[in-house]
């Protein structure tokens, strides 16, 4: 199967083809998706850059994010680029939404030689399904590590982190601590809420799932648990943007943050510092996880019978005016 028929299935020109082939971040995301689809559709398999004949390396990754949008994210993702870049490696981004059917375009670029290593930042319930994908190509699981799969992995430990907020919450004089959380195909979904219920007790419990970590999902989960008879007088978003949404419909219903309700976040993106009050919440240290990703996957692409590790970074509790 010739590039050309590629290029006309997908009605782009042959340079077009090249460019994704080769991770050029000036294709447009819409061309990328027509291109990618093309070629699973013939199953093309690319040849290999002169470069990579000599080297057997095409010295790019592929990054699967579940949400570029979201501000952890992109902060963990420009680690891995600058980690990238300094080791003479570029990536390929692919904002999967945590939808397999999308990833397996990306994905077939490993068979080809197109890159040579993955970083996940997938929900831990689509990791069945990707590594059957990945097969015995290198990979690293960043933020999401499940030590149950041959790949290396880097996180924080959310059930710690999240019992650590509760406890300041707690020891700060709040009774009627609930919680925001999000999806639970996310292992640290289900890891923060584990935290969440080991710090609460039996003391007064309340869950509520957004639908998304965006601010207008924080919205949303507030103005549910203030339909409840008894309010909490705390809540507890597991991401700072759902936090930032709370304060938002706090403010809003005339509510005064921390007096009437205190608000706790997490991840420690930067907005978090000029919301009005600033954001109490536990900064991960996503920068470093975007570099220790990229560097467990080379020592894994330089050696294959390297060692698994599953490493834990520190995490911090930032205390400002939310609570």
């Amino acid at each position: 199967m010739s590039i050309d028929k590629v290029a006309r299935i997908a009605g782009v020109s042959t340079a077009t083809v090249s460019r994704v082939l080769n991770g050029n971040p000036a294709v447009k995301p819409d061309t990328r998706d027509k291109v990618l689809a093309a070629i699973e559709a013939c199953e093309y398999q690319p040849n290999l850059l002169a470069r990579q004949l000599r080297t057997s390396r095409s010295r790019m990754l592929l990054v699967l994010v579940s949400n570029i949008t979201n501000p952890f994210c992109a902060r963990v993702v420009r680690g891995i680029e600058e980690e990238a870049e300094k080791h003479g490696y570029h990536i390929l981004l692919c904002n999967s939404e945590s939808r397999l059917t999308r990833e397996s375009a990306y994905l077939r670029l490993l068979s080809g030689k197109v890159v040579d290593g993955v970083i996940t930042m997938d929900a831990i319930s689509c990791l069945p399904g990707l590594t059957t994908l990945i097969g015995d190509s290198p990979w690293v699981q960043c933020g999401e590590g499940d030590p149950g799969y041959n790949a290396s992995s880097v996180t924080i430990d959310n059930f710690k982190a999240a019992s650590a907020a509760v406890d300041h919450l707690m020891t700060s004089g709040y009774k009627r601590i609930a919680l925001i959380n999000g999806d639970l195909r996310y292992l640290y979904s289900q890891q923060r809420e584990a935290g969440y219920r080991a710090a609460s007790g039996k003391n007064w419990q309340a869950v509520v799932y957004a639908d998304s970590l965006e601010y207008q999902a924080g919205i949303q989960a507030m103005a549910e648990l203030f339909t409840l008879p008894e309010p909490p007088d705390a809540v507890f978003a597991i991401s700072d943007a759902l936090a930032g949404g709370a304060m938002h419909y706090a403010h809003e219903q005339g509510l005064r943050v921390p007096e009437d309700v205190a608000v706790m976040g997490f991840d420690g993106v930067p907005f978090g510092s000029v919301t009005y009050p600033p954001l109490t919440t536990i900064e991960q240290p996503m920068h470093q996880l975007g570099v220790r990703s990229v560097q467990l996957l080379l020592e894994r692409i330089n050696n294959p019978e390297v060692e698994t590790v599953n490493e834990i970074l520190d995490w911090k509790l930032l205390v400002r005016g939310s609570v």
